[in-house]
């Protein structure tokens, strides 16, 4: 029972990062479309600047749990998954120094270079944070030690010998762009005012049929490369409820932006993402990562979780922790609730 709770502690927290660092990955992606001129660019980054870091703690949570309850897939992944992990890290660590960095030196030519960096690094996470998923759902060639490498790519095709890249990741990784690209935009849409969230609106509105034709294609794609997603829905019927989810946030977002009901295209954005994740990680449970030539082979919770004395101990120390920092979550999303104003200078 034991695996089971931590499977779906570390799944919480990697949807709980999604849905609020996703948005600000949305809007460093939208940063340069939507803001014209250095007023509104320091306005899409007011919108972002209480809470950006806070958001990614769900990543260092969501890391940490992993790496407490699953050591095997923790270290198997980390070694197999060595290139694009290291490239992950050097994204987050520019796109941190873009934000802080660009109002060091008022500069025609400094400013700018940063605004860049901050859009290209936003987008690239969001494509490799997609392309991740990929591979997880596809599976990696897990040996007998439950040790595998992968190349950046091979021949890009998901066979028995895949790369980090073939075109099943590569479609989700656009996806994960497009899917952030909508979320971004909505967060930028509900903060902002005039032309900027006009703007922004108009970016929601386009994504929104890109996400929802990638929703259908991804979705019949997955189930034809993970034959254990069929498996684990006509096994459980009551997992529909997460499809079920994605498919009303879908909906949502589209009649709310229709409506100009921002706060309710907002919620409907995170339902659909969590909607999405849930079901990923329903579908392929009870494994954390499936191998491509014999399922077998996969890990699974209970042949990568740690003794289950540790498991026990760590959930006594780790739901305090986590319940304090869900509560500044929440008291820092109410004390920046509403519209984002510049002051006369600074950030």
């Amino acid at each position: 029972m034991l695996p089971v709770i931590w499977f779906c502690i570390v799944a919480v927290m990697i949807a709980m990062y999604v849905v609020l660092d996703g948005f600000d990955l949305g809007a460093g992606i939208v940063h340069l479309g939507v803001a014209r001129n250095e007023d509104e660019r320091r306005m899409v980054l007011k919108s972002i600047g209480p809470v950006w870091d806070g958001n990614e703690v769900w990543l260092l949570a969501g890391g940490g749990a992993l790496y407490f309850a699953f050591p095997a897939l923790y270290a198997s992944s980390f070694s197999g998954f060595y290139l694009p992990l290291m490239i992950v890290l050097w994204l987050l660590i520019l796109r941190g120094i873009s934000v802080e960095f660009r109002n060091h030196i008022d500069n025609r030519i400094w400013k700018p270079l940063w605004d860049t960096v901050f859009c290209f690094s936003s987008a690239l996470l969001a494509i490799f944070f997609g392309a991740a998923l990929g591979n997880v759902v596809r599976g990696v060639p897990l040996n007998a030690n439950g040790d595998f490498f992968l190349p950046l790519w091979t021949n890009f095709q998901p066979g028995p010998q895949p790369g980090i890249l073939d075109w099943y990741t590569i479609l989700t990784g656009v996806f994960a762009f497009l899917t952030l690209t909508l979320h971004g935009a909505l967060w930028v849409n509900l903060k902002t005012e005039n032309a900027i969230q006009a703007r922004a609106r108009s970016v929601a509105r386009f994504a929104w049929f890109g996400v929802a034709a990638l929703t259908v294609l991804v979705t019949i794609i997955s189930f034809q490369i993970q034959t254990h997603l069929a498996t684990s829905f006509q096994n459980l019927p009551l997992g529909y409820i997460f499809p079920a989810l994605a498919i009303a946030g879908l909906a949502g977002m589209f009649v709310f932006l229709r409506k100009g009901a921002d706060d309710k295209a907002f919620y409907a954005s995170c339902a659909y993402i969590l909607g999405m994740l849930t079901s990923v990680v329903f579908g392929v449970f009870p494994n954390v990562l499936p191998a491509v030539s014999d399922p077998n082979l996969s890990l699974t919770i209970h042949n990568a979780s740690a003794p289950e004395y540790g498991l026990r101990i760590g959930l006594m120390w780790f739901t305090p922790g986590i319940l304090l920092a869900a509560s500044y979550t929440i008291f820092l999303y109410r004390k920046f609730a509403g519209k984002v104003q510049l002051e006369a200078g600074g950030h």
